[in-house]
């Protein structure tokens, strides 16, 4: 299998684009995240050991993240909040998103795929991708009251 480093060297190389020592830091830092970040909460954990890089330099990298295969942007339908996650080498999922506090929660439904499918064929479609999002609170938001 191909190295997330190289399919982003290979990928900033076909369009011209420096590979920089700031380039490389964002996208280590990325990878070594295991969950939904924003772009704020990368840019501010670089910053503890790099003050000095910029959040537009955190952010353009993260599009070209998305740009090159190595990462998927998931705008939220709740809050309108951007997060970005994993997605070479990564299987497919949907996200649960809490209305209350922001957590988002990823889940994997073979019934929903399938049905997602035959809707697609029934009418003529070829599905190419698909995101689902069902937004809502979670337990503990529930638990504080946030339920109406």
């Amino acid at each position: 299998m191909i190295s997330e480093q190289k399919i982003f060297y290979d990928y900033l190389e076909t369009r011209r684009l420096k590979r920089t020592a700031q380039r490389d830091l964002i996208l280590d830092m990325f990878l070594k995240i295991e969950k939904h970040v924003t772009p704020e909460e990368l840019y501010q954990s670089i910053r503890k050991k790099y003050p000095h890089i910029g959040f537009s330099t955190v952010y353009r990298t993260l599009k070209l993240l998305v740009n090159c295969g190595l990462a998927r942007e998931v705008k939220t339908a709740g809050d309108n909040s951007t997060f970005f996650e994993h997605q070479y080498d990564h299987p497919h999922h949907d996200h649960l998103v809490c209305q209350g506090c922001g957590k988002m929660a990823e889940f994997f439904d073979k019934a929903i795929e399938d049905l997602q499918e035959k809707i697609a064929r029934a009418h003529g479609f070829k599905m190419t991708g698909h995101r689902l999002e069902i937004t809502g609170l979670c337990k503990t938001c529930q638990d504080k009251g946030g339920a109406e």
